[in-house]
């Protein structure tokens, strides 16, 4: 096989294989280093690397090696015990507090199966297996809305009134607040919908 000169920018594996060997081939049939480069459209140092790497392993140094990678991730059992493990909880997991983040997820992996991630390659895979970013509650756990809904009956307006007979001037807590924006945009947050992996 002889390459010539219309040669594809890029050669698959396999077709580079073919070229070292083609190059063995020519230098063991008493070709010249230089015609061989020139021959098959290398550099003369690779025909000399490929020479040397023939005299010291055989045939055997010019074949492709395997690419032995990480394994692909994750396989369906895997898939199955990360989403257990998210249901389950980031305490469970062995984290200090329930939050799961794609950070932790990624540690999660490196610890059950030895396989580094960067946290931006597993953006959507959670969002398919069911999960989804969440804002943090905005109002606290011990919040009793019945116990709210009595002092902003009962007490609130004594004390506003309270305020206002003394000519003192309301907290700006206490105060209603401007609204900046369109007439028509709704009061309130705005409630647009992020992606899972949005920061």
């Amino acid at each position: 096989m002889v390459m010539g000169a219309q040669q594809p920018f890029r050669l698959t594996p396999g077709q580079l294989e073919a070229r070292r060997l083609l190059a063995a081939s020519l230098l063991k049939s008493g070709w010249r280093p230089v015609d061989v480069a020139d021959e098959i459209g290398v550099t003369r140092g690779a025909v000399s690397q490929w020479s040397t790497a023939v005299r010291e392993g055989g045939l055997r140094a010019l074949r492709r090696k395997p690419h032995t990678g990480l394994p692909s991730f994750p396989n369906p059992a895997q898939w199955k015990q990360l989403a257990r493990a998210l249901r389950a909880g980031a305490v469970k997991a062995g984290f200090p507090t329930e939050r799961w983040t794609l950070l932790r997820i990624v540690q999660f992996i490196q610890r059950q199966w030895g396989i580094e991630y960067n946290p931006a390659s597993l953006c959507e895979p959670p969002h398919r297996l069911g999960f989804s970013a969440h804002l943090p509650r905005t109002q606290a756990r011990e919040r009793d809305d019945a116990l709210i809904e009595a002092w902003l009956k009962r007490d609130w307006p004594r004390i506003k009134r309270g305020l206002e007979e003394a000519g003192g001037r309301l907290p700006s807590w206490m105060r209603p607040a401007v609204r900046f924006g369109p007439a028509s945009a709704p009061r309130g947050r705005p409630s647009a919908r992020r992606p899972f992996c949005a920061a």
